[in-house]
């Protein structure tokens, strides 16, 4: 089990702390004027804190009671989707796919990934929510998934780089 938290009372008590931070966050997303995306990207970073603390079991329980409340609390319910499709579920599954010990399939992993979730984001929610894009979009669609690519490997290595930076820190106490 990872980190101090080794009863299960413990663990379900963090991941609803966490889940409850995480919340807050995503409230401020949906009502500041500017950083949304900066906001729910942060909001994402909970469940990592369960996953290192607690185990992966933890934080999927902070993904999933995040993203449960909300879909309920939030009042913009786009930064909620974005939250339970890709940024609160993705650090969770990162720790899955980096315990495979192989760089070359956990790329592919990784990519799959993060293309499933954009494909949904960009033909599901996107219909839902924004069933007309601005026209200079719409026009430049076809980058959104080079692009989408390219900031998905710049978040995904800054998050690596944060995940072992807590892990010193955890290792040195």
């Amino acid at each position: 089990m990872a980190g101090q938290f080794h009863s299960r009372a413990g663990r379900v008590a963090l991941g609803g702390i966490l889940s409850a931070a995480s919340l807050v966050f995503l409230y401020l997303a949906s009502i500041a004027p500017t950083g949304r995306l900066g906001l729910t990207a942060l909001a994402g970073l909970f469940p990592v804190g369960a996953v290192l603390a607690a185990g992966r079991s933890t934080g999927y329980l902070c993904w999933a009671a995040t993203s449960a409340l909300a879909l309920i609390l939030v009042p913009d319910k786009g930064m909620a989707l974005l939250y339970l499709i890709f940024l609160g579920l993705y650090p969770v599954v990162k720790s899955r796919i980096e315990s495979l010990k192989n760089i070359p399939l956990e790329w592919v992993c990784k990519m799959s990934f993060f293309l499933v979730a954009l494909t949904i984001a960009w033909f599901g929610v996107r219909t839902l929510f924004f069933p007309t894009i601005p026209t200079w979009i719409a026009e430049r669609s076809w980058l959104v998934y080079p692009l989408g690519m390219v900031v998905f490997v710049v978040y995904d290595m800054g998050l690596s780089t944060l995940i072992n930076r807590l892990l010193r820190r955890k290792d040195s106490r």
